[in-house]
Formats: structure tokens, C-alpha cells, sequence
């Protein structure tokens, strides 16, 4: 069976799952808007098909659904309501949200004039098979799209914003010079903007909404899917692969109060979790939970995933809020249907699989339980180094730990971490050394969302200074944090703009900020800091002992103090101690970390290292 449209040589067949509807009409739709509605037919298994003669490529569908219609029971059928067909390709335009498209059934008015509609596309050639660009223990490069190049004065301002501005020769020269193995695109998805957004005057800037897991925005590529496939294969010339951040967990169609754009008009019951008196289960804040182990949904992400690697090459996917893809009735499993139909698929199978293994359902925190052959976002590597450098006392075991890859979270002999200390969600990695609290005011929650610990700190002033001493102090620090990262074992993950000290003004959930709070600066950036992220990725190119997944042992490194002796039980326990050496026995490089306020020299046997307070000095004996 073949859902969505199927192009043959005298029309297109469209095909949609609906086993509780009572009828469908497919709608075409013409230049004018005029809308003509064909009845279609329902097989024994729930699809519902439709033949349309004469139509092809470029045609604009929709589906309209009737049948019961109870909404506490997971029945939302309403004839008003155009649906976008979940196999859609492409759209003719992006979402904007109008209430009308929640209205109750026989409250509201048709809603075909508020929605894109499908584009029938016939594809393109299958991009044939190769093996991933990117490598566990190299370097991610988180990007926001449309924020990314909105200001880059080297991109034409036309294609500002875009994803085929990621394929500038001055984009990839940037991405080439911090060696970035994969760029990691932030949704690009057809979404919808959230219902409380409107009346504040503000856009959802990131795309975790989806309203399509096919079709791709048309805001960040006019081109749509041909516009991606140009930019992987640039990327991929330059050595550079491609992630694609997917968000199957939800759908913008939210609540009980939310929009009815697709997955909820045609089987909101097979589509979405229920509790058993029949209300929407929301694991993930949103209102609605997909529920990714239910049969139809492991064949529509499946499909999707799918879809990407054949039609772009893409190299593999991020998984917002990942337990979703594994939770079954009692709770995340790791062998869960989709997850292992994941990694048995033939297309799929070798692609970089990324999970960001939290969310808030039960059982929702899962770091370290996705299992072999997934990476996986580590949080308390963020939070041990963050709290390091912040000079919380008691924590250079931590850091050590999590230097090394994390061994206490991750089984095995090898590291599945992805080490970060900033993300699109929450502070910069400058405005760490900056804000102590946040400052989400331009969000219009008086300041209640986003997270409320960050273990931050300000060097003594709140924000913007021109002290000399507070803004060396900052500079010193975002220089430390960068040469942590850099020295990490296991893959690294940069949001864009950290390398150079980009600022959200201390907003730490800067979802809505479509401005110059969410875009990146590149004529205002640090260019000090970029030469040392430049410096930073050149080295850890080099070496190979940094960028391993291979499990540490004392047979491969050793720990120590300034007198280049082992740290002893004494010495680790000790809450004040700020400095140490990681040292690799058989290339000599060794890592050395001082958190104290005064400069500290390691007595290494490759010879003294001199590291200044608050620093990080990678070493290598020369060959």
C-alpha cells in the first residue's frame, strides 16, 4: 500500500489512512482558489483512494474527513476543516494560525482559504547510497536556519535565511575552518506557530511545531526538496554531512483547544497518545503526544525518514525529545518496534542517529539507555562543566569523568556521548558567563519560561558592561569553556555563533525570537574567540586522541597533579582542588585544567606546562 499521491500515465491516485471516517472527498484545488471535491473509496483496511484524471504534478490537494464526531473520545471528523495529507511532498505556502482552524465542528467556518495545500510532485531520482560524511568524535554544528544567515553580509540578501544559503562559499569556508564534521539543521519541517504567539506579536522561530513530517517549509527553502539536495551535495563536496533535526513526538495541532490541520482530522486515535478516559496524553508540554509505536505511525515516520535520505542523501537525524520514539504502554523500551525497525532498515541503517533522550513523560529520562549505534545529547556533561567553571566546589571528579566520555553513563567500551555546553535551548555559551538569571521578557511570559537553573554566572555584573576587568574576565572564561569542549572525549556539539560569543541578550528560550535576538550577528561577532575556536578545531583534528569513542583505561592515560605524580583518593576528594592533568601514555598529549584563580605549572614528562587561572592548555610533545 502507497499512501499519498502516486502519479501514472492518465491522472494521480491519492491514497489516505482514515478507518474511522464514513466518507473522504479528495479536493483539488485551481489557480483561482476554486476547489473541486471527488469522492473517494475505502478498502478493507481503513485507506481511503481516489483517482483524478488529467491531474499531475504541481497540483494542489487537500482531503476533507466526515464521521463521528466526539472529540473526548479522539473523534475530531468535521467537513469544514481542509486537511493537509500527511504523505504531502511539498506546500504551496507555510502555516500561519487563525483560530478558525480550531473552531468546534459547526462553529466555524471552512477553513480551505486559512490552508496550504499538498503539491503533487512526481520526486526526484533516488540519491544513490553512500556511507555517512560524519564520524562518532567529530564536530556537530548546530543551525537555526533562517537565523543563521538572516545578517551574514557575505550571503546574497535573497537567499538570506534559507537553506540554500548554507551552500555559500563563504558559509562552507567558515564551517571548513572549525573542521566541522556535520551541520545539524534545527527543524525545517512544515510548522505552525503555537495559538498564544498571535496576540503577542510573535513567530515561532525554531520550527519545533510540525504540521508535515514530508513537506519542508516553504520560509527557509523555496526550492523545497531540490533546494536541500543542492545544499547536501555541497556540503558534501566540502567534506561536511548533513543532520537533520526531526520532531515526531508532537504535532502543532496541540490540545483539545489546538488546530485541526491533518493527523487529528483523519485518525486522531491511531495518530496520538489517549489516556483511557480518552483525553490527549502530553508527554511532551505541547498538548499531544504521537504515538510513534502504534502501527500507521512506525510506517509514516519510517517513511519520512526515509523520504529524506533518498530524495537529499542526508547523512542522519537528531530525534527531539527521543523516549517518545521508544515508549510503549508501559514505559520507554529500548527495543521498542520503531527503534529496532530503525536500525534494520536497509536505507536507514547506517545512518547517524542522534537522540536527545529526555522528556517530561514518565520515565522520561533515559541518557545512556538509547543503546549501541545511537549518540546521544549529554546533559550532565553540560551541567557538570558548566558548574566547574562556575567555581561550584567538589566538582573536578565530575569534570574528569565527563572529559574522558562519561564512562559512568554510557555501558560498554565505547562513548556514545554528545558533549555540549550550549544548544539552541537555553544560554549561549556567552551568556553563560554573563547572565546569572534569564531574561526572557521579550517572550510576553513575564519571564516564567525557560529554565530556571542554568548554572551560570556573570563575573559581577548583570548583562552588558564595559568594565575591562568584567569583559577580560567573560573572555576568559567562553576561552576555557571552548578548550573543555574541544578537549572532550567522545563527538562535540557547537550551536553556530558560540565560536564567536554570539548573544540572545540573556534569553535562554529564544523559540519566538524570528529577530535580532534569535539571529546571528556575524558583523558584531568576537573575532578574538573565533580565531581561538579556529585554533581549537585545528588541534583537535590533529588529534586523534581526542577526537576517539574507544572507552578510556589506565592503560591508556593517567591522571595528574601539578608534580606530575597520579592523583591520589586524598587529592581527588579534596573539594577545593581546581587543577589536573589528563594525559594520553603513548602520544604524551596531555589536556591541562586549571579552574583556580592564580596560574598553575604542571610538571609533565614530556616537560613543564605553564597553564594560566582559569584556563585549559592542550598540550602535544613535538614530534
Amino acid at each position: 500500500m502507497t499512501f499519498g499521491p502516486t502519479i501514472g500515465a492518465g491522472g494521480t491516485r491519492f491514497s489516505v489512512w482514515s478507518p474511522d471516517a464514513v466518507q473522504l472527498w479528495l479536493c483539488l484545488f485551481d489557480g483561482d482558489d476554486r476547489e473541486v471535491r471527488l469522492p473517494m473509496l475505502r478498502d478493507a483496511d481503513g485507506c481511503w483512494h481516489g483517482e483524478a484524471a488529467g491531474v499531475g504534478e504541481g497540483a494542489r490537494y487537500g482531503f476533507r474527513a466526515d464521521g463521528p464526531y466526539d472529540p473526548g473520545a479522539g473523534l475530531w471528523f468535521d467537513p469544514d476543516k481542509l486537511l493537509l495529507d500527511p504523505y504531502a511532498q511539498a506546500i504551496d505556502r507555510a502555516f500561519v494560525y487563525d483560530p478558525a482552524l480550531a473552531a468546534l465542528r459547526g462553529q466555524g467556518n471552512d477553513t480551505a482559504p486559512l490552508m496550504p495545500k499538498g503539491v503533487v510532485t512526481a520526486g526526484l531520482p533516488t540519491v544513490a547510497p553512500e556511507p555517512p560524511r560524519f564520524a562518532p568524535g567529530g564536530l556537530i554544528y548546530e543551525v537555526q536556519v533562517r537565523g543563521f544567515t538572516m545578517l551574514h553580509p557575505d550571503v546574497p540578501e535573497a537567499q538570506r535565511g534559507t537553506i540554500a544559503a548554507l551552500a555559500h562559499p563563504a558559509v562552507i569556508d567558515h564551517l571548513k575552518k572549525l573542521h566541522v564534521g556535520a551541520i545539524e539543521l534545527m527543524p525545517i519541517n512544515a510548522w505552525i506557530d503555537e495559538r498564544h504567539l498571535g496576540p503577542l506579536g510573535l513567530t515561532n522561530a525554531w520550527g519545533y511545531n510540525p504540521a508535515s513530517y514530508f513537506a519542508i517549509d516553504p520560509r527557509l527553502a523555496p526550492g523545497c526538496m531540490a533546494e536541500l539536495r543542492d545544499t547536501v551535495a555541497a556540503l558534501h563536496d566540502a567534506g561536511i554531512g548533513v543532520i537533520l533535526d526531526m520532531v515526531y513526538n508532537h504535532d502543532g495541532e496541540s490540545d483539545a483547544q489546538g488546530p485541526t490541520l491533518s493527523l487529528r482530522g483523519l485518525d486522531a486515535r491511531g495518530y496520538f497518545r489517549h489516556a483511557a478516559d480518552g483525553t490527549l496524553i502530553n508527554d511532551t508540554g505541547t498538548g499531544n503526544s504521537i504515538a510513534c509505536n502504534a502501527p500507521i505511525v512506525r510506517r509514516l515516520i519510517l517513511d519520512s525518514l526515509r523520504h529524506f535520505v533518498a530524495q537529499a542523501g542526508v547523512d542522519g537525524f537528531r530525534f527531539d525529545l527521543g523516549p517518545a520514539l521508544g515508549r510503549m504502554a508501559d514505559g520507554f523500551d529500548p527495543q521498542a518496534p520503531l527503534l529496532q525497525e530503525m536500525r534494520a532498515d536497509p536505507l536507514l541503517a547506517d545512518r547517524v542517529m542522534i537522540a536527545e533522550p529526555w522528556d517530561i513523560g514518565p520515565g522520561g529520562y533515559q541518557l545512556g539507555r538509547f543503546g549501541e549505534g545511537w549518540l546521544e545529547w549529554n546533559d550532565r556533561y553540560r551541567d557538570d562543566m558548566r558548574r566547574f567553571w562556575r567555581g561550584d566546589a567538589g566538582t573536578l571528579g565530575a569534570l574528569a569523568t565527563r572529559l574522558a566520555g562519561s564512562s559512568d553513563m554510557f555501558g560498554g567500551d565505547r562513548t556514545r556521548s554528545v558533549n555540549f555546553l550550549a544548544a539552541h535551548d537555553g544560554f549561549t555559551l556567552a551568556d553563560l558567563t554573563a547572565y546569572e538569571q534569564r531574561h526572557n521578557e521579550a517572550n510576553g511570559e513575564q519571564n516564567r519560561d525557560g529554565h530556571g537553573e542554568n548554572f551560570s554566572w556573570n563575573n559581577g555584573v548583570e548583562g552588558p558592561s564595559d568594565d575591562p576587568a568584567v569583559l577580560a574576565a567573560r573572555r576568559r572564561d567562553r576561552e576555557a569553556l571552548l578548550s573543555t569542549l574541544f578537549a572532550s572525549r567522545g563527538t562535540i556539539i557547537l550551536t553556530a555563533g558560540d565560536e564567536f560569543g554570539r548573544s540572545q541578550q540573556g534569553n535562554n528560550n529564544a523559540y519566538a525570537q524570528d529577530n535580532a535576538i534569535g539571529w546571528i550577528d556575524w558583523a558584531g561577532r568576537d573575532r578574538a574567540l573565533e580565531a581561538h575556536s579556529f585554533a581549537l578545531a585545528a588541534l583537535r583534528a590533529e588529534a586523534t586522541e581526542l577526537q576517539g569513542v574507544v572507552m578510556l583505561t589506565d592503560a591508556d592515560v593517567e591522571w595528574l597533579d601539578e608534580n606530575g605524580q597520579g592523583l591520589t583518593i586524598g587529592q581527588w576528594e579534596d573539594s577545593g582542588r581546581r587543577w589536573l592533568a589528563l594525559r594520553y601514555r603513548k602520544s604524551g598529549l596531555a589536556v591541562c585544567v586549571n579552574g583556580a584563580d592564580q596560574a598553575c605549572r604542571f610538571h609533565l614528562p614530556e616537560g613543564d606546562v605553564t597553564v594560566d587561572a582559569r584556563s585549559v592548555r592542550i598540550s602535544r610533545p613535538e614530534r
